[in-house]
């Protein structure tokens, strides 16, 4: 079985369009355009005949993703740091850089920042940056062009709830270590938060915040270097390594297939009864990871064996969202069901490694 990207473009396209949600002719500028999120959200806008602007500085973004769409009139590529100020419509400003050409940018999507675990003590400064100083940058152009302002938060704000708050909806304000390994990441996207909602109150800025569960699917980020569960777990067994779980794999996640999660996106930024929401989205069926662990050996028809290492420090014991908001507001609930995804997201797997392995 090999991967075809192009069916599920295409079914996120036929979700949108049946619910009249297009992009056409609008500007639309997506920092982390060159991630795994980022740049299938690059590629529905084209299709859409959105003018699509990228900004990524390849950081933890990939080229590769992207690269198919340079040469398409309506899709541009910025090679920047969103740390750092740029300016749109403008030829010259002291503190930044200026792209004088742009006018007129109608939407920010705000999906800048490395989002793996094991990334989070290498590089804890640019992932603070990202959501603290990039998204005040990301926020000030939204501001002066009057653009809808859409920022991907995290489930990671929750920290770790008590079993009583699993599922957590997004009133539960959370239960956060601020000097943990994991607080350049959770304490700065809360902080990010705090400031969409400050430029939507003292600005009148169109915002709209969405929490992010486990997403996965092609194009995401794998091997033991990033710590994310389901990539690691399908290249762990797809060579026939030990699958490494964490603790004694009664944890639980809730996973979802990346064409539910962009649809999600797409129509919170269509929706005008999603400004100034925070909506979680994510699936609310959970499973261990050691049910996850023993499914993707059964799909890959791995030799693999599970070994258990010791479980991370802050390391959440559940993960699950209530999706009330999402279902009333956007009409909205994760479809693919988890062994349909992970088939897919095996079939590209084999595909990219092998196309890496061919190139060695």
């Amino acid at each position: 079985m090999h991967y075809n990207l192009e069916e599920d473009l295409q079914e996120i396209l036929n979700r949108i369009e049946k619910d009249n949600i297009s992009f056409k002719d609008k500007t639309i500028l997506v920092t982390g355009g060159a991630g795994f999120l980022g740049s299938w959200v690059c590629d529905i806008l084209v299709k859409q005949g959105a003018n699509c602007i990228c900004i990524d500085n390849l950081s933890s973004g990939r080229f590769e993703n992207i690269s198919h769409l340079k040469d398409k009139p309506n899709f541009r590529f910025i090679n920047h740091d969103i740390s750092v100020p740029i300016y749109f419509g403008i030829t010259h400003h002291p503190n930044g850089i200026c792209i004088g050409d742009i006018k007129k940018i109608d939407i920010v999507m705000h999906m800048a920042s490395r989002a793996s675990p094991f990334e989070f003590q290498q590089y804890p400064i640019p992932i603070l940056k990202s959501n603290t100083l990039g998204t005040m940058n990301a926020l000030g152009i939204a501001k002066a062009h009057n653009a809808i302002f859409f920022y991907t938060s995290t489930s990671e704000v929750y920290g770790n709830p008590p079993p009583e708050r699993v599922p957590t909806p997004e009133t539960y304000y959370g239960h956060v270590n601020p000097v943990g390994p994991r607080s350049c990441y959770d304490e700065s996207k809360r902080a990010g938060e705090a400031f969409v909602k400050a430029y939507e109150l003292q600005h009148g800025i169109n915002t709209k915040i969405v929490r992010i569960f486990n997403t996965s699917g092609p194009r995401i980020r794998s091997g033991p270097e990033f710590g994310r569960v389901i990539p690691n777990f399908i290249h762990q067994a797809i060579n026939n390594e030990d699958i490494t779980v964490f603790g004694n794999g009664s944890q639980t996640r809730s996973f979802t297939y990346v064409v539910d999660e962009i649809e999600g996106f797409l129509k919170i930024i269509h929706s005008e009864k999603a400004r100034g929401e925070v909506i979680n989205l994510g699936n609310d069926k959970q499973f261990t990871i050691l049910e996850l662990a023993n499914i993707i050996i059964e799909l890959t028809n791995s030799s693999s064996k599970i070994i258990f290492h010791k479980l991370p420090i802050d390391d959440p014991l559940r993960r699950s969202p209530v999706l009330t908001k999402a279902k009333e507001i956007i009409d909205w609930t994760p479809t693919t069901p988890l062994r349909e995804g992970l088939k897919k997201t095996i079939a590209w797997f084999k595909d990219y490694e092998e196309t890496i392995n061919y190139k060695k």
